[in-house]
């Protein structure tokens, strides 16, 4: 009965994801100037997702066609497959950087040495901070959104991004060999912990520390009060857990969905395509209610 429902769970998940894959392509191949860009924007997060998976594969000498199949489509670019043809780590770092939208993000950043097993989850948390930092000066400084309300709730979700990131590798970093100096490189330079939250999370030593670091900020504050991280009985991950079962990544997760769903409430802002594909994204688990706002009415 087990296998039943994991196989329906499963072909669920996967005929959502291909719903939400064509509406938003249909809505891409409609789009011009700068919504056309902000879309791809929103697509470059899947990109890094896909490349760390072809940088891990090219390591272990995976089946490329196995590879090709468990990369998200929304981060599905025309030279994907040409990433796979390479036989070693430096020729797909070249690929990488000639090939692919991502190539801004490797430059000056990361060097094929970089791109090994030990280093990988780096290479990935490198990427994104390079990437959140360009969409949030692009949302900010476009000539069609500055000060305007896709620049201000963009701003709101991409500056949540950049804090739960921040936090979460440095709770995942205790106990590991990664520097607290490596550590904070990987933060991006923006959100409402920086400058100060982000130099203090750099320091801490335990979830305490995180904990100190954070309390400026209302939101984060009561995520690790309920979630019991940091004083002297806290634990030191990402564990934990409130009175009614959560976790500190649950209340994060309840966050984000807060803040997408609250994107809807405003008129005339390209941040509800962004906010759509996340809520969208959630549909994929039966347990979740189907209440996602539609693209369409969304746009009345």
């Amino acid at each position: 009965m087990e296998g039943l429902y994991f196989n329906v769970n499963n072909g669920l998940a996967a005929k959502t994801t291909d719903k939400l894959v064509a509406e938003f392509r249909y809505v891409r191949a409609n789009a011009v100037g700068s919504l056309a860009k902000f879309m791809d924007y929103v697509t470059y997060g899947y990109m890094i997702d896909n490349v760390a998976l072809l940088i891990t594969g090219t390591l272990h000498e995976r089946d490329t066609r196995e590879l090709l199949e468990r990369c998200h489509p929304l981060g599905w670019f025309e030279t994907m497959p040409v990433l796979c043809v390479a036989t070693n780590i430096e020729e797909l770092y070249n690929s990488v950087l000639i090939e692919t939208p991502l190539a801004q993000y490797f430059k000056g950043s990361l060097s094929h040495q970089d791109l090994d097993e030990l280093n990988i989850e780096i290479v990935r948390n490198t990427l994104y901070k390079n990437y959140l930092e360009d969409f949030y000066n692009f949302v900010n400084s476009h000539p069609d959104m500055t000060s305007t309300p896709t620049a201000e709730v963009m701003s709101e979700i991409l500056e949540f991004e950049a804090d739960r990131r921040a936090i979460n590798i440095t709770l995942n970093s205790f106990g590991t060999e990664l520097s607290k100096a490596d550590r904070k490189k990987l933060y991006p330079a923006f959100g409402k912990l920086y400058p100060e939250g982000s130099l203090m999370l750099s320091r801490a030593d335990d979830a305490e520390g995180v904990r100190l670091a954070v309390e400026g900020v209302h939101d984060y504050k009561s995520f690790f009060d309920a979630a019991s991280l940091g004083g002297s009985s806290g634990p030191g991950n990402m564990g934990g857990g409130s009175s009614d079962g959560k976790t500190l990544e649950d209340m994060f997760y309840q966050k984000e969905m807060e803040i997408s769903k609250n994107a809807f409430t405003r008129q005339f802002t390209y941040a509800i395509v962004y906010a759509w594909v996340k809520l969208r994204e959630q549909v994929s688990s039966p347990i979740v209610p189907d209440d996602t706002p539609q693209m369409n009415s969304a746009n009345k």
